[in-house]
């Protein structure tokens, strides 16, 4: 396979490459670690007459900490990167273990978090995670920035919330709350996940023998076009004794709620049934660890 002509161009700043996207338009398109998009174009699947490459803009890597508590990531960091992130393991090791499941070490050396986003394959695990995590991705348009909640990000299959010439310039996480845990959990069907699960619980403050849910988030990847929060309400105050009746049943709902997409993978009832598999067992491990 052999990828068909193209003109390169190398921005060296933030600003730079969204103007420069912006004028090329429909013939262009950005790339850091290129392991999806250059694949697509060697398939014949995508064609563009020009590429961005942003390896060299500055700003775009490092995951440092917030003075909010949370974390920024910079849109070209690596997978392997966030896998092995001291600063991240502190806070969400969490994303560092979803990450280290994402393809093979060759392919998190050179994938970037931004490329992943910014591509949109329905099956994958980074944004359902996000969602959970209430992350928000930071985004510059020339010299405007403007923010977007994870869970606006993506708008279709391969289609996202950026406007022409926008560029993905970080994703943050906001500030851990106390007594709260996650848990991502992933099936896969011909080597790319089928389904993704992440929950997200915090419990009430300490001082009960039992100890509640505060609040619950419980997000559905890999089996629609974009992953979908769940209704979650039935969880609110469980405890131990009902915890178990209220997770089956708020898996009961995400299962219900996703819309499979019709590709050939596997029946919308068996890809239903996964999801209610995994959301009840993400549950339970969140309250565990929570």
């Amino acid at each position: 396979m052999k990828l068909p002509p193209f003109t390169l161009h190398r921005p060296e700043s933030a600003g730079q490459a969204s103007r420069l996207l912006a004028d090329l338009g429909d013939e262009g398109a950005a790339y850091c670690g290129g392991t999806e998009l250059l694949l697509a174009m060697k398939l014949g699947l995508a064609s563009y007459e020009h590429l961005v490459d942003l390896k060299r803009v500055s700003g775009l890597r490092g995951i440092t900490p917030l003075p909010s508590g949370g974390v920024r990531i910079g849109a070209a960091s690596t997978h392997r990167d966030i896998e092995i992130a001291a600063t991240l393991r502190a806070s969400y090791p969490e994303m560092c273990t979803m990450i280290s499941q994402v393809a093979n070490v060759r392919v998190r050396s050179a994938g970037t978090l931004g490329g992943n986003l910014c591509f949109a394959d329905p099956h994958s695990d980074p944004a359902s995670f996000l969602m959970a995590a209430g992350a928000v991705m930071t985004c510059q348009h020339g010299d405007t920035t403007r923010r977007i909640p994870a869970a606006d990000f993506l708008t279709g299959p391969y289609q996202t919330a950026l406007a022409p010439g926008e560029l993905l310039t970080a994703v943050e996480l906001p500030p851990r709350p106390d007594r709260a845990a996650l848990s991502h959990l992933r099936f896969k069907l011909t080597e790319r996940p089928a389904v993704t699960v992440t929950a997200m619980l915090t419990l009430a403050a300490a001082g009960s023998a039992s100890p509640a849910v505060a609040t619950a988030r419980l997000v559905v990847g890999s089996v629609g076009g974009v992953p979908f929060a769940a209704d979650t309400a039935i969880l609110a105050g469980a405890a131990a004794g009902d915890f178990e009746a209220r997770a089956a049943a708020c898996a009961e709902l995400a299962a219900a709620g996703c819309a499979p997409l019709p590709d050939g993978e596997a029946s919308a009832g068996y890809l239903r049934h996964l999801v209610f598999i995994h959301a009840r067992q993400a549950l339970r491990e969140a309250f565990a660890a929570a």
